[in-house]
């Protein structure tokens, strides 16, 4: 399966239709845990164009204020080998080295980084349109058939954690977002009662 060729800048795109699949797909939607997701991944095309559907997220002012770092499975065994050293240092909590195997188990990562920074745009405002993309990126993986997991633990906020990863000055994580195909079958959970959270006015 592959994406539709890009429409040429400035021509009309079609407009939105009825879609009983995207229904079915948005109301079972079920994160994975991280520690369940196995072989298949997607493969490096499939990740350009998970990544090229992410990137079709809101962004007020066309900032782009986020970006990728796509991790396979030897990049982040030495980084979860250095956490689990630095955690020890630290004098952290054995959670603290446990939580390392969610970020060692699926067959590849999406590590999206929040780049917000003082503009003419609200950072509030760059900093949802990186949680955006990470949403995207999990519908798109699920276009294309895989399960994901978007986590976070004590390494996205530590700042000698972050910076194992890449992560520059002033920028953020914004969730790592793990990717493959679940081991066993997702279970449904307790969902919100949205009346009670909705608000409706004349």
């Amino acid at each position: 399966m592959t994406l539709p060729p890009p429409v040429d800048l400035g021509a009309p795109l079609p407009p939105p239709t009825p879609s009983s699949e995207m229904l079915a797909r948005l109301a079972t939607r079920r994160s994975a845990p991280a520690q369940a997701l196995t072989t298949p991944g997607p493969d490096a095309t499939q990740i350009t164009d998970i990544l090229t559907l992410a990137a079709r997220s809101p962004d007020h002012g066309k900032l782009f204020p986020w970006r990728f770092v796509v991790l396979g499975p030897v990049s982040r065994a030495e980084i979860a080998e250095q956490l689990g050293a630095m955690a020890v240092d630290k004098g952290l909590p054995p959670k603290a080295r446990a939580v390392l195997a969610k970020l060692t188990g699926a067959p590849i990562t999406v590590l999206v980084i929040s780049t917000a920074a003082p503009a003419s745009k609200p950072v509030w405002e760059q900093e949802l349109s990186a949680g955006a993309v990470c949403m995207n990126l999990e519908h798109a993986a699920s276009a294309f058939g895989f399960a994901s997991s978007w986590i976070t633990d004590w390494y996205s906020y530590d700042p000698d954690a972050v910076a194992l990863f890449g992560v520059r000055e002033g920028e953020k994580v914004a969730g790592f977002i793990h990717l493959g195909t679940a081991a066993e079958p997702l279970l449904e959970r307790d969902r919100p009662n949205v009346a009670t959270l909705t608000t409706t006015l004349p």
